[in-house]
């Protein structure tokens, strides 16, 4: 395996560990993915800052309800100029727990910023945006397809 590689399939496992978590509503491993000061901004526009902070703000969401399920698809994976930082772009769409078909008023563009810390990379900040798309409805039509094309999350 290349270098490149390398840091691309751990941008990936990242990514998808992260989706993984919310997946199994598991806060803690989600939590554990960020650097002490990471940062998540959520689909609402929260914004939460500290591994200990975003513990407790998903764990809060996990026990009010049965979150959605994420499938996703990688767009791009770039490493940055000082070779320790790591860009992963991506789309997400959600399917309700127990539900047979996507929710395209979920889709979402997924931004997640990985710096190097004590040699494992850690999350320092994931942004999830609403993929509204305003005036252009064919555009979220378009990614809605992309998504299903990436099949049925698992565990449903």
């Amino acid at each position: 395996m290349s270098q490149a590689d390398n840091w691309s399939t751990t941008a990936r496992r990242a990514y998808f560990g992260l989706l993984e978590d919310w997946n199994r509503q598991d806060a803690p491993a989600l939590a554990a993915r960020f650097t002490e000061r990471g940062s998540l901004v959520g689909f609402d526009g929260s914004q939460v800052d500290g591994r200990a902070c975003i513990e407790a703000h998903l764990r809060s969401i996990f026990e009010q309800l049965p979150t959605p399920l994420f499938v996703a698809k990688v767009r791009e994976v770039r490493r940055m100029a000082n070779g320790q930082t790591l860009l992963v772009r991506a789309i997400a769409g959600m399917w309700p727990r127990g539900g047979t078909a996507l929710d395209p008023k979920l889709n979402a563009i997924q931004t997640m910023v990985l710096s190097l810390c004590d040699g494992a990379y850690r999350i320092e900040v994931f942004q999830n945006t609403p993929a509204a798309f305003h005036g252009r409805p064919e555009e979220g039509e378009r990614l809605s397809e992309e998504l299903r094309g990436v099949g049925k999350p698992h565990g449903l």
